[in-house]
């Protein structure tokens, strides 16, 4: 029996209240954010009492430290922006709180993230006794798990890794994003980057594209990005000779977000309007639909997982894992569309995973550096099934 603290309130900290709520593992749960009345609405549609909620600014060390102090939780569940990461992982520390969270720090005022910033706190969570587990969401998250799984039980030794992810539904806006706008045109926006022959290889935004082939789903244009598990995933399985990143991209998006660039609005630096400084888009962020609301309408399935190609007993071999979530069952149990299930689904089962003692030790760590069998022993079970194929056709 364990206390948790959830973070953050919008579509992804509603699934992972939904299925912390569902596990007998945690006794009580806190839900808190910025905005109490989101996270009262999330616990009310939980039900059953079993989540309190509080108000607490994620950016300040000092209120996070009372309301760690005052709820006293094993472990912090960190939905909250990447922007805040630091200051959670400060006030873990200050409390004695293990933490866990989806995605790396990126620093506000550069759009820019890497894991270096997190990995740094590597001694100080060590001599603490304390555990931090980064990237426990879909991808980063499951998409790591799936290659120590594969390398587990599959591989002698792994040569390539390209990562698919496609969402190939339908939510009827002209243009939206399916997480955090902020956050979702600060990443796709970025230049390329993969990993080939042990170095770093940069491209243009969006230069390497080709189709690929989604199961249930069909040919979908796919786009070579630059993703944070590549840069963890390359450091814990060493034999990588390559390893890249592909997210499929309509057409009408990119045009949507080829103007955004193009008349400023993807600026991240203030700019002065009527004399008042604004960041541009903070702006965009604030007209566009909100991530959480596009689930009542959307239609069709994602689809995420790991290409891999290496030797095994001295033959060459292929595996292909993956698993493909359906919108409207992801809204019809949680009420947030499959991008925000996807990702709150893996982050709920890492903190059970914690509080059973199966993933646990004085420390700064990537998911991939655990044992896989337990999480994926559990992961369909939570509503995320998986599959294999051996042998096929890669396509990359």
């Amino acid at each position: 029996m364990s206390k948790v603290l959830i973070i953050g309130a919008g579509g992804v900290g509603t699934v992972v209240a939904h299925k912390v709520a569902a596990n007998p593992v945690f006794s009580q749960i806190m839900l808190a954010s910025r905005t109490l009345s989101k996270c009262d609405e999330i616990a009310a549609a939980v039900g059953g009492g079993r989540i309190s909620t509080a108000r607490v600014d994620a950016d300040s060390v000092p209120e996070l430290v009372v309301l760690m102090r005052s709820f006293r939780p094993d472990i912090v569940i960190n939905v909250a922006l990447p922007y805040q990461d630091l200051t959670i992982m400060d006030a873990c520390l200050e409390c004695g709180v293990n933490y866990l969270d989806t995605a790396n720090y990126e620093p506000k005022d550069e759009a820019h993230f890497e894991y270096s910033w997190q990995w740094a706190y590597q001694e100080r969570f060590r001599r603490a006794g304390l555990t931090a587990i980064l990237g426990c969401g879909f991808d980063p998250g499951v998409s790591a798990i799936m290659v120590a799984y594969a390398a587990k039980h599959h591989f002698d030794r792994i040569d390539s890794l390209d990562i698919v992810d496609c969402n190939a539904g339908n939510h009827g806006m002209a243009f939206a994003t399916n997480f955090n706008p902020e956050i979702n045109i600060r990443e796709v926006t970025q230049r390329g980057k993969y990993w080939e022959d042990g170095r770093w290889v940069e491209t243009a935004p969006h230069e390497i594209h080709k189709s690929l082939t989604y199961p249930e789903i069909g040919p979908r244009e796919s786009y070579l990005i630059y993703h944070e598990e590549l840069e963890s995933l390359v450091k814990n399985f060493p034999t990588l000779q390559r390893a890249r990143f592909w997210m499929t991209f309509g057409q009408e998006y990119l045009t949507h977000l080829r103007v955004i660039q193009n008349i400023g609005m993807a600026r991240i630096d203030p700019v002065l309007y009527n004399g008042v400084e604004i960041v541009p888009i903070q702006f965009l962020k604030a007209v566009l639909p909100d991530p959480k609301s596009l689930g009542a309408n959307y239609t069709g399935k994602t689809s995420i997982g790991c290409r891999i190609h290496g030797v095994r007993g001295g033959q060459e071999h292929t595996y292909y894992i993956y698993n493909n979530c359906d919108h409207e069952q992801a809204f019809k149990e949680t009420g947030t569309q499959a991008v925000s299930y996807t990702t709150g689904v893996p982050a709920a089962l890492g903190a059970a995973m914690f509080v059973r003692g199966l993933w646990k030790g004085p420390g700064v760590f990537n998911v991939e550096q655990f044992d896989p069998d337990p999480f994926m022993a559990d992961l369909g079970a939570q509503g995320l099934p998986w599959v294999e194929v051996h042998d096929g056709d890669l396509e990359l």
